[in-house]
């Protein structure tokens, strides 16, 4: 497909992309708005003139009456977009609300409804139960029969950009006879991809593995930050509080699932088989091409795959609602971190650095066992799209601010 707009074929933000997220300007209060190229379509004042049926949900300050919509509301709005930005008889309408990006400010895309985050990835479990547990096994008995995961705090998710204060706690040494309380000293990284989700389901409904990419609206680059030393300290024995409650960072753009459909792949394997109702069938079950880079200060520290996960979306999506768990329009949940058999290929800096044993060399000359304050850390990634052309997934960038005073 090619646009009317001077866009290179193979252009990231193309219109085999099209992502979706929530802008303003000085005179537009926030409202849904597409990438194309190095601009931003204002898609509910262009469809007020282009004869989009319900083009009203693109004029809200959220993704979330679009996501109610459903699947087929979503197929035709794709559609109706790649008409307007490739019909050269479009043009004179659609043009007037193009804004540079550059003029723009970027928004949390959706209000997040419940966020979980799952612990998907084969490789990076296997490190960390490698740094903990070096005298067992490193994966627990349950790991390759479900998705683990957690219920984390809506509330504090936050658009890329937004500062990461350093969160406060307990926390305790193995030697020290008592916990003590302060800033972490362990403060880390988890990068990871979140899926966002439409189209509710009432309390008792459970959604299958074969229905579920219905209900994937699609996904953004995200980072769990994550304070190892309080979680460490609290998380025996009901998992993750406050050591990841504090902040997740989610990139401003949200990328269809529709339009990674050249990025999936088969998973690398499951065994054993999972039970029945994670099982799906053919196509259902799939990974995604997506790679990544973590960067730290400027330095790529690390490049994970995320075709190395080992649990599909929809694997995940069905294990969230089989115990009759509704999903509300702006749920997101969560990979959980993306790493590889490589160490280049870590998604955390738990893992590349061994837990603090083997610091990391930065460009500036400086080492990091685990995030100082003024640390920029930025995950960026790309799939494959049709064609030989690449799907942009921008980034998600957070500095690190020092603890405040209690």
């Amino acid at each position: 497909m090619t646009t009317w707009l001077d866009l290179p074929a193979d252009h990231p933000y193309g219109v085999h992309n099209l992502p979706y997220g929530v802008f303003s300007t000085a005179d537009r209060t926030p409202r849904v708005g597409v990438r194309i190229g190095e601009w931003v379509l204002d898609a509910g004042a262009a469809s007020e003139l282009g004869g989009m049926e319900s083009g009203e949900v693109w004029l809200q300050p959220s993704l979330n009456v679009f996501l109610a919509e459903g699947r087929d509301a979503w197929t035709a709005g794709r559609a109706w977009l790649v008409e307007q930005l490739t019909n050269e008889a479009r043009r004179d309408s659609v043009e007037p609300h193009l804004v540079p990006l550059d003029q723009v400010r970027m928004h949390l895309p959706f209000e997040v409804a419940d966020y979980v985050d799952f612990y998907a990835g084969e490789h990076h479990a296997t490190n960390v139960g490698k740094i903990f547990r070096p005298d067992g096994d490193a994966l627990t008995p349950n790991w390759k029969h479900l998705p683990i995961g957690y219920h984390g705090r809506s509330g504090t998710v936050v658009v890329s950009g937004t500062d990461i204060v350093r969160p406060q706690g307990q926390r305790k040494a193995p030697s020290a006879p008592a916990p003590t309380f302060g800033p972490s000293i362990r403060l880390d990284i988890e990068a990871e991809l979140g899926f966002v989700v439409g189209g509710a389901t009432a309390l008792g409904e459970s959604v299958g593995v074969v229905e579920a990419a219905d209900h994937l609206f699609g996904v953004t680059l995200l980072n769990d930050w994550s304070a190892r030393d309080i979680q460490a300290w609290e998380y025996v024995p009901l998992g993750p509080f406050l050591g990841k409650s504090f902040a997740t960072s989610v990139s401003p753009w949200v990328v269809t699932l529709d339009a990674l459909e050249a990025a999936r792949v088969p998973l690398p394997g499951q065994d054993p088989e999972p039970l029945p109702y994670l099982r799906g069938d053919e196509g259902s079950v799939f990974g995604l091409d997506i790679h990544y880079e973590v960067v730290i200060n400027g330095t790529v520290v690390a490049r994970p795959e995320y075709r190395d996960m080992y649990w599909s979306p929809t694997q995940m999506l069905a294990h969230l609602t089989v115990n009759g768990a509704s999903l509300r329009n702006g749920d997101l949940f969560a990979s959980g971190t993306i790493s590889g058999p490589q160490k280049e290929t870590r998604g955390s800096l738990l893992e590349l650095t061994w837990n603090g044993a083997e610091p990391l060399s930065l460009d500036d000359g400086t080492t990091r066992g685990f995030l100082e304050d003024g640390d920029v850390v930025t995950l960026r990634a790309w799939a494959p799209g049709p064609d030989r052309s690449r799907i942009g997934l921008d980034e998600v960038t957070g500095t690190i601010r020092p603890a405040r005073q209690r």
